[in-house]
């Protein structure tokens, strides 16, 4: 039913204009006009404010005694008023006869029937069942909710008016499936969306409102709970069972999608305690798939929590696991923090590092780089993350790749090794940039490097000049000094080969001591060399020296050799210490390196629990002044074996004795033992002297 407001009067300027027509004074100057005007639009706003025909108003019943009743139904009356020659509805008051309110002040009578026939419908279940009603303003809400939203059952305006006493009425109850026709919302769709939770329990329990039914756009109660702000509305829903908890809608999404998209971790965790379901599939995926989309962590945390299979699953469209979705390295971190697959592949056959350098996201691929990423992982075409890295013009990225042991001379399926690639990047000072680069870390020219690459015309030349026929040669070093140049000439001819079988020479008479030095993360350059005797020797770092003593972060390195942790691994460490424990300025903070330490190599880890190799550390005894040095090992002091061949001088004290926490005895203090964490040397200037001198003796 369409109602009909009626064409409304003419306006001020209208017959200020009607009146000047035939008058025989001139026009008046612009100016004036203009004020004219703006005074005859102030006036007229006014006037309509006032002349509203829909504008509520209390009247008394007497007033209309002389005017002739058209239309009665129930409490509602149309007067045809002669004075003032308009039809006026007028809603008797069931409390009070002597008053009433006039509806509308209509000039058609046509109009008036209109309005008056659907006010006659929709009015009786509100005055009949709630006193508040019975008032100017909340009869002009709903009078103009009725006239905004003629497709509304009693039930959806009783939502949006908001009065709790409706709900009782039996016409109400009736139409609590309704649905309307310009969302084919029904009133529990309403109520969800407004957020009112004690409309909604009335709606439920009087009513039996039915929370699987949907809109034109597929969506239940459900949805529209997700997209307001109050969760109590959707844990008043999730205590009945329903269909519509994992109902999808017309683009494939569950109510869980829907908040994983809108990054509301509140909503999917009442959904999951309502038994959401995690494993129905979207349009992106799973849930989660649809989290690490849009970037929303709680979201995925979420989800984690509660399914921790969900950290494996695929999305139906790439084979994708949630760590290829992942757009930023926090978001990377928290999947790998929980176990997540670092290497797993997708459909075609790529991993997470493939998608990342593909999507030019660099703290993403550092992130993945850290945590034992592959970096020479073929996928689609035989690609490698150096192939597809040579395209994006991202020097820093592809540093990264090469750094964490990206292979330069790897050719894909169709033959293009990394080289060849930068080759045929159009960018001049690009492609320069990245030839000399492969070139420095030994990138093999004879491959189909010297086919097709381009000139700096754009022109196809057949040989590349910043490569020569041969393999090129390290750039002389300047050896100024004569100790050095000894030492430099000893190892040429010592061939690696020879060094390396008098390291493993069972019948050898000496031991083999490895001396890591300090530096924070410069401890990184140690991890290279070490990786670079890895690859030389075959053999693991551990298993090739006979002691191992290091300071600072040296000393870190020392116990993860003892932990048979490889330099790879400890690579990956270091460039995750750098984000974690080195943070700010100096002295850092001691609390993010212990729980890093106990991390790595557990938290109740004794020095004496691996024997061999035999491990020092140096720390300092923070918990005295002055602070003293103090031995962190693996094995007996001599000292404590057998008394020292060399006769005492009563001049020389003893060290002096540590407080609580400390082996008392004076003939321990030199081995293992347990130090309070607060004796350890506020503010870290290197990673070995201060937490080696606390508890990291126990959690190395």
């Amino acid at each position: 039913m369409t109602l009909v407001s009626p064409a409304p009067p003419p306006t001020c300027r209208e017959q200020a204009q009607t009146e000047g027509a035939g008058g025989r004074a001139s026009p008046p100057a612009p100016r004036k006009m203009q004020f004219f005007g703006r005074l005859v639009n102030t006036l007229n706003s006014v006037t309509n404010l006032f002349s509203n025909p829909f504008r509520v108003k209390e009247v008394a019943v007497a007033d209309y005694v002389s005017s002739g009743r058209i239309r009665e139904e129930g409490q509602l009356v149309l007067f045809q008023n002669f004075p003032s020659r308009t039809w006026d509805c007028i809603l008797v008051n069931p409390r009070n006869s002597q008053n009433g309110f006039r509806l509308f002040q209509l000039e058609r009578e046509t109009d008036a029937l209109v309005n008056f026939q659907h006010y006659s419908i929709q009015l009786p279940p509100f005055y009949e069942s709630s006193s508040q009603v019975l008032n100017v303003e909340a009869l002009q809400q709903l009078t103009d909710l009725i006239r905004s939203h003629p497709s509304w059952s009693a039930a959806h305006l009783a939502v949006e008016l908001g009065i709790r006493e409706c709900f009782h009425h039996s016409h109400i109850i009736s139409c609590a499936n309704s649905r309307e026709n310009e969302e084919g919302c029904t009133p529990l769709h309403l109520a969800c969306r407004k957020g009112d939770g004690e409309i909604l329990a009335e709606l439920v329990q009087y009513c039996h409102a039915q929370m699987d039914v949907t809109d034109n756009n597929g969506e239940t109660a459900f949805h529209y709970a997700v997209q307001g702000d109050n969760s109590q509305v959707l844990q008043l829903l999730g205590k009945n069972a329903s269909a519509g908890l994992n109902r999808v809608n017309n683009q494939g999404q569950t109510p869980l999608h829907l908040a994983c998209q809108m990054g509301k971790q509140e909503m999917v965790r009442v959904l999951l305690l309502c038994n959401a379901r995690c494993n129905i599939m979207g349009p992106s995926g799973y849930p989660i798939h649809t989290a690490m989309k849009f970037s929303h962590k709680g979201c995925a945390e979420m989800i984690i929590s509660m399914d921790s299979s969900q950290i494996h699953s695929k999305d139906p469209r790439y084979g994708a696991s949630p760590l290829h979705w992942a757009k930023n390295a926090e978001m990377a971190r928290m999947l790998l923090k929980r176990g997540c697959d670092v290497n797993g592949t997708s459909s075609l056959g790529n991993t997470a590092l493939h998608v990342a350098v593909m999507r030019n996201r660099l703290d993403c691929v550092m992130a993945l780089l850290t945590y034992g990423a592959n970096a020479n992982a073929r996928g689609e075409q035989g690609n490698t993350p150096l192939h597809l890295a040579m395209s994006k013009d991202n020097v820093e990225m592809i540093k990264a790749l090469i750094v964490f042991g990206a292979e330069v001379d790897t050719p894909n399926d169709l033959g293009e090794t990394p080289a060849f690639i930068a080759s045929k990047i159009s960018k001049l000072v690009t492609r320069k940039t990245l030839l000399t680069l492969l070139k420095n870390v030994g990138a093999d020219h004879r491959l189909p490097l010297t086919q097709g690459a381009p000139s700096e015309q754009g022109s196809t030349a057949t040989h590349h000049s910043l490569f020569s026929q041969e393999r090129s040669q390290p750039p002389p070093i300047s050896l100024n000094n004569l100790e050095l140049q000894d030492i430099m000439h000893i190892s040429r001819a010592r061939k690696p080969a020879f060094i390396l079988s008098s390291m493993r020479d069972e019948k050898r008479t000496h031991d083999h001591l490895l001396c890591l030095d300090g530096g924070g993360v410069k401890g990184l350059v140690i991890i290279q060399l070490l990786i670079a005797i890895e690859k030389a020797s075959g053999v693991a770092t551990k298993d090739l020296f006979d002691w191992v003593a290091g300071t600072s972060t040296g000393g870190i390195l020392a116990l993860a050799i003892l932990h048979s942790k490889s330099m790879a691994y400890m690579r990956s460490v270091y460039f995750r210490m750098k984000d974690e424990v080195f943070r700010g300025s100096r002295p850092y903070e001691s609390g993010p390196l212990e729980e890093f330490l106990k991390r790595e190599f557990g938290e109740h880890t004794k020095m004496t629990d691996v024997k061999k190799p035999k491990v020092m550390l140096t720390g300092t005894l923070s918990d005295r002044q002055p602070a003293e040095l103090h031995l962190f090992r693996n094995y007996e002091a001599p000292e404590c074996v057998r008394e020292p061949r060399f006769s005492q001088n009563i001049n020389l004290k003893p060290p002096t004795q540590p407080s609580a926490g400390v082996a008392s005895c004076p003939e321990q203090w030199g081995s293992p033992h347990l130090l309070p964490a607060q004796r350890a040397l506020p503010g870290r200037r290197a990673a070995g002297q201060q937490s080696h001198a606390g508890r990291h003796d126990r959690d190395p």
